[in-house]
């Protein structure tokens, strides 16, 4: 792997990260957006900053998705969805585990249909970075009587289709990464996906609360769909042809890692110890993919 791909791959993960943060900021702020309504602003936003960037240097018409951008525009309209939905109930630490386990179960469940074997280094790799993520969560799972926002085992029923939905969301992201590894132009290919995912937001409008929508949501909502989503998403296809399945699956463990590192840097967060020991094993399974990675090495 080369200096610029692993940087783009760093950036395009930190951009996960901030997604996240935003998603959950607008969200968490009473009164500030309903779900439905930031999916809603994040897709179309990212749409039309993209046709408008692409249309310049394609055109119009060629910036238009094809039929071959219809499943990845669905998976990236699902995904969103089941995302923020997911949200109203689940605990941040919580949804992070649900979302990035079915996306690596997910990807590396296709490559194997497609004969996309692991090597043992990308299984040791994984079993690293799946039980820092563990280790990492373990506060947020509290497992003394009051686990997680809404206990799955409490009768309470929004707590478990929050569940569902981020693990449905984990499954549409996981197709809409596997579909970007095909992509020769990332920046048109992420185009036509928001494209073609916008039109999908009308399903949306019965579930959309106008009363509920303040300028701080909705500037959350297109800033995740500009910067975090739009521009991030180019950065993920222009990476995802360059790297393994088994990288693209385990890195993305550590958004939750990165999150919080940025809640260190930038909000006073305090470092413990549990912190370090689950954002080191992440890290040093991502290094045993990168490493398994390398240009010697076949990609698979």
């Amino acid at each position: 792997m080369t200096i610029r791909i692993l940087a783009l791959l760093i950036l395009a993960l930190i951009a996960f990260a901030g997604n996240s943060l935003l998603n959950r900021a607008a969200l968490a702020g009473i009164g500030s957006i309903d779900w439905a309504s930031f999916t809603a602003i994040r897709i179309i936003s990212g749409a039309l900053f993209l046709t408008l960037l692409m249309a310049a240097k394609h055109g119009l018409k060629n910036t238009l998705p094809v039929r071959g951008d219809l499943i990845s525009a669905a998976a990236l309209f699902l995904y969103a969805a089941a995302f923020s939905f997911a949200y109203i109930s689940l605990g941040a630490g919580l949804g992070a585990l649900l979302l990035f386990a079915s996306v690596q179960i997910t990807l590396q469940a296709i490559g194997i249909s497609k004969g996309i074997i692991p090597s043992w280094l990308q299984i040791l790799g994984l079993l690293f970075a799946f039980a820092g993520l563990l280790i990492f969560l373990a506060p947020v799972l509290n497992f003394d009587g009051n686990i997680f926002d809404g206990n799955i085992f409490d009768g309470n029923i929004g707590a478990s289709l929050g569940y569902v939905m981020m693990i449905i969301a984990g499954i549409a992201w996981g197709i809409y990464s596997w579909m970007g590894r095909s992509a020769t132009d990332a920046s048109l290919s992420t185009a036509r996906n928001f494209i073609g995912a916008a039109p999908l937001c009308i399903l949306l409008i019965p579930f959309i609360m106008p009363d509920s929508i303040t300028c701080y949501g909705a500037l959350l909502a297109i800033i995740s769909g500009v910067i975090t989503s739009g521009l991030g998403y180019v950065l993920w296809y222009a990476v995802l042809p360059k790297i393994s399945v088994s990288l693209a699956a385990t890195a993305q463990l550590s958004v939750p890692a990165i999150a919080t590192i940025g809640g260190i840097l930038f909000l006073d967060e305090a470092i413990t110890k549990t912190f370090l020991l689950g954002s080191g094993l992440i890290f040093t399974g991502i290094g045993l993919t990168i490493w398994n990675n390398r240009p010697n090495k076949r990609k698979t």
